[in-house]
């Protein structure tokens, strides 16, 4: 029998035909369905086993199989008072397993176990939908929907599987309002992958409740939100016009027959895992435009409207008949210019991409006045900095909250006024149990104080995380906490309700924002990321492709993880490979693609791989030679991070030379 288990039933909740193309071979599916690596990321199996110590006397079951959990289940429910974990129960062709199932006589307690973060006073407004609130509307935010609906599922069939008992659901999350009370908590579940390739925490030593500490995970209570779920009051979701129950079973009866629910397309396609092509293998993503509009292979090859940069005018379009990007025009966008000097709005950069589509134009896009202007206030030596951090539900340390900030690695390269380029500095802390965060700012500090020129990052993560750090710093009882205080606020700039708390004088440039304002680039495919410009900008640069077709770099140029490297490299279409794919990979299993899309469902824009490798140095059991080996690829690759911002500052830097050297020979 094919069962909807609850991870099918929240596949349908983000499109039911996906529930036809799921775990289908025939099929290209670029989702990463790596137990492993999606634990280190999301830190979930941590968080469920810290929940388990919570309850002490109870049992696990731990069989795959469906017949074999359930029977185990079966008799341990048999008794009047039990704790049971990962609990399998099915009714009819529905299948769930619990991750707590707490039995007290005739009352059931559904507890379902996520590494999110929650503050139980205030938890009843954080899900709600507020505006539609004020109209009387149940409606659940995006943010929670899908966990919250995962628990009416659960709680629906437990009630059809024991329809004498009384269920009551709880989610468990992390209380954003707690710190740990002891050291090492985390290092306390150390993930591993056994011979069948199964997941799991393993639990480290002593985690009696006094070991533990005070709890830091919180039981929220989602007795009302499920039944006005059940009873369709909740407007988010409603199932095709079906209901709740409805809904259910016909995604039931649909995945038990291995049929397709209809497609209804949408800009929610944009990010479908089956939106790839593979060679021998089906699209799922083109059969449903081509059920839906009839489109072919051949036109869902070229950018949809959905693709166009941070259009949100996206689904009013399609419902008006356009799919294609070359079928907006003007009063679809609306492009509305900035003032004089400001560079480009985000409406002319839309359509900019649009027309550039429309003519066949892979010209870029240049304000080169704008940009002259803009990088002339810039003073040398220029600084081009760039972060790695992560955060963690189970704190490190103790006096810590579920998902603080760790910054853990940072790097530095430096352009001097006469053209020289160096890689200045770096830092990675990765000692497991060790919070890096003051040590991380005092040696950023001695870096930046080297030399009294202007900051750059790409994008506005670095000047998010040192706010942050500061926060940390008032509450600690560092030393220098006044030295590092002042030294975060000359280089960052808050605002609190568009009030202006502070601007340092040597306030960090966001060199996305110059890309966003002055530079377009079909190559990049309207995405603004690093990892899009930067080869953009290698193709287009007669200059770059000259200067570092030579092995220069880590010889002429001084660099700590390279030696004699050949930045650009081609491939047999005779473009520019991009130089982030050249890298060694940091892992023996694990590509650096592999490591980035674990983290595409938009927790945090390219970072996945330095995550994901500092989660595995402080989770798992590695041997010195492993660990020397991942923080080398870490070094190698946030050096590239601020060596990429290098190069697109060189591309500019050049260009504008040109521009004026002609300009006085005219």
């Amino acid at each position: 029998m094919r069962y909807l288990t609850k991870s099918r039933f929240k596949l349908g909740l983000e499109c039911p035909t996906k529930l036809y193309y799921t775990k289908k071979k025939e099929y290209s599916d670029s989702k990463i369905d790596d137990p492993f690596l999606l634990a280190l990321a999301k830190g979930g199996f941590q968080v469920g086993e810290l929940a388990k110590c919570y309850y002490p006397n109870g049992h696990d079951i731990t069989e795959l199989d469906y017949e074999i959990s359930k029977k185990k289940t079966d008799e341990l429910m048999k008794l009047e008072n039990v704790v049971i974990f990962e609990a399998a129960i099915k009714y009819k062709n529905l299948f769930i397993r619990i991750d707590v199932l707490e039995k007290k006589g005739n009352v059931l307690n559904l507890i379902e176990v996520k590494s999110k973060s929650a503050n139980p006073s205030d938890f009843e407004d954080e899900i709600w939908n507020q505006r539609e609130m004020k109209k009387g509307v149940h409606s659940l935010k995006s943010t929670w929907k899908p966990y919250i609906y995962d628990t009416a599922f659960q709680s629906y069939v437990l009630q059809k599987a024991f329809p004498e008992c009384e269920v009551n659901s709880y989610l468990m999350c992390a209380d954003k309002t707690k710190s740990v009370t002891v050291d090492g908590l985390n290092q306390k579940f150390m993930l591993i992958e056994d011979e069948r390739g199964q997941t799991s925490a393993q639990v480290q030593g002593d985690v009696s409740k006094e070991a533990l500490g005070e709890e830091i995970l919180c039981l929220l209570p989602l007795n009302e939100v499920i039944e006005i779920i059940h009873n369709n009051e909740e407007m988010s979701e409603r199932f095709q016009g079906r209901g709740f129950e409805d809904g259910l079973w016909h995604f039931a009866k649909m995945y038990e027959s291995d049929e397709r629910i209809a497609p209804i397309v949408g800009s929610k396609c944009k990010a479908c895992e089956f939106r790839t092509i593979e060679d021998g293998k089906k699209c799922g993503f083109n059969e449903c435009w081509n059920l839906a509009h009839g489109m072919n292979d051949e036109e869902l090859s070229q950018p949809l409207v959905f693709d166009v940069w941070n259009f949100r005018g996206a689904e009013k379009a399609i419902e008006a008949g356009k799919h294609l990007l070359t079928e907006l025009d003007e009063e679809d966008i609306k492009p509305k210019p900035r003032k004089e000097g400001d560079g480009l709005s985000s409406s002319e950069r839309q359509w900019l991409q649009v027309e550039k589509n429309k003519d066949s134009d892979g010209n870029p896009f240049f304000d080169l006045a704008g940009l002259a202007e803009e990088m002339s206030s810039w003073v040398y030596p220029l600084n081009m900095i760039d972060f790695e951090t992560c955060m963690v539900a189970i704190p490190f340390n103790k006096g810590r909250h579920p998902y603080e900030q760790i910054a853990f690695q940072f790097s530095h390269h430096v352009i001097h006024e006469d053209g020289k380029i160096e890689h200045a500095n770096e830092f990675l802390l990765s000692t497991p149990g060790q919070f890096p965060n003051f040590d991380f700012v005092r040696a950023l500090k001695k870096a930046l104080e080297s030399n009294q020129g202007s900051i750059f990052r790409y994008s506005h993560h670095e000047n998010t995380v040192l706010c942050q750090i500061m926060e940390q710093l008032q509450d600690s009882g560092e030393s220098d906490i006044e030295e590092l205080t002042n030294f975060i606020k000359t280089i960052t700039a808050k605002k609190d309700t568009k009030k202006s708390l502070w601007e340092g004088e040597r306030n960090m440039i966001d060199l996305c924002e110059m890309v966003k304002k002055y530079y377009f680039s079909p190559l990049t495919n309207g995405s603004n990321s690093i990892k899009y410009v930067l080869p953009a900008i290698l193709n287009e640069s007669k200059f770059l492709k000259e200067k570092y077709s030579k092995p220069i770099y880590g010889q002429e140029i001084k660099s700590f993880g390279f030696k004699k490297q050949q930045w650009i490299k081609l491939n047999d279409s005779g473009r520019v490979i991009n130089p982030y794919d050249s890298l060694p990979p940091i892992f023996d299993k694990y590509d650096y693609e592999s490591l980035e899309l674990v983290m595409s469902d938009g927790d945090i824009a390219n970072g996945g791989a330095a995550l994901t490798a500092y989660a595995m140095m402080q989770f798992t059991h590695m041997t010195d030679q492993e660990r020397k080996k991942v923080e080398a690829g870490l070094l190698r690759y946030c050096e590239l991070d601020t060596f990429a911002m290098v190069m697109i500052w060189e591309h500019w830097h050049n260009l504008i030379k040109e521009k004026y050297k002609l300009e006085e020979v005219a």
